[in-house]
């Protein structure tokens, strides 16, 4: 004799109170996780524009004037690092905002091309650092970590070399000429080089 239940034993059906119950928790469960999702992608949206961020910049006529230093940032809206640094910056700009001004330009407006030229724009984001006599003492390109942007504002605002940027200085002119001889045969394209 064995012990053992029968295969063919008759499985006893689940009450409708039990099936009401079980359903009713799969609701509030999903529920509640929709809830969550929402209020999950609704905080992750909520991260500054680089348009938001110049909306709030301050003018560079009034920063070039109010004795404060700059930190001036070339940037277009299409720019995927400009997007990427613009919560960064924003922290920055509210922690600095009584002592330093943040100046925001877009390359796509013609208005900033002769800044452009100036500062030789020919990437974005670009920075300059702009003392509060509004010399370009430093400029910066490219994804600056906030850690280093943040030493070096500091600095600006400190009035001290800025730790991880270039200064720019003088430099010597060029005493000859370096236009192009008149060549008016397309095929002699490599005749102006001197050996």
């Amino acid at each position: 004799m064995t012990t053992e239940a029968p295969v063919n034993s008759p499985v006893k059906p689940e009450s409708k109170f039990g099936a009401r119950l079980r359903n009713f928790l799969i609701v509030i469960v999903a529920i509640a996780l929709s809830v969550a999702l929402v209020l999950g992608l609704r905080t992750e949206t909520n991260s500054i524009s680089v348009s938001e961020l110049a909306k709030n910049s301050t003018p560079l006529d009034v920063a070039v004037s109010n004795g404060k230093p700059s930190i001036v940032e070339f940037y277009a809206d299409w720019c995927t690092v400009c997007q990427k640094m613009a919560p960064d910056m924003a922290e920055l700009e509210q922690q600095y905002a009584d002592k330093a001004n943040f100046v925001m330009l877009n390359v796509e407006n013609t208005k900033w091309l002769p800044e452009m030229l100036k500062y030789r724009v020919d990437g974005i984001p670009h920075f300059v650092f702009l003392t509060k006599n509004a010399e370009s003492i430093a400029q910066a390109i490219g994804d600056i970590p906030r850690n280093i942007m943040a030493n070096n504002v500091e600095a600006l605002v400190a009035g001290t070399p800025l730790p991880y940027a270039q200064a720019t200085g003088k430099t010597s002119k060029v005493s000859t000429s370096v236009v192009p001889k008149q060549q008016d045969d397309p095929r002699s394209h490599g005749s102006q080089v001197v050996n």
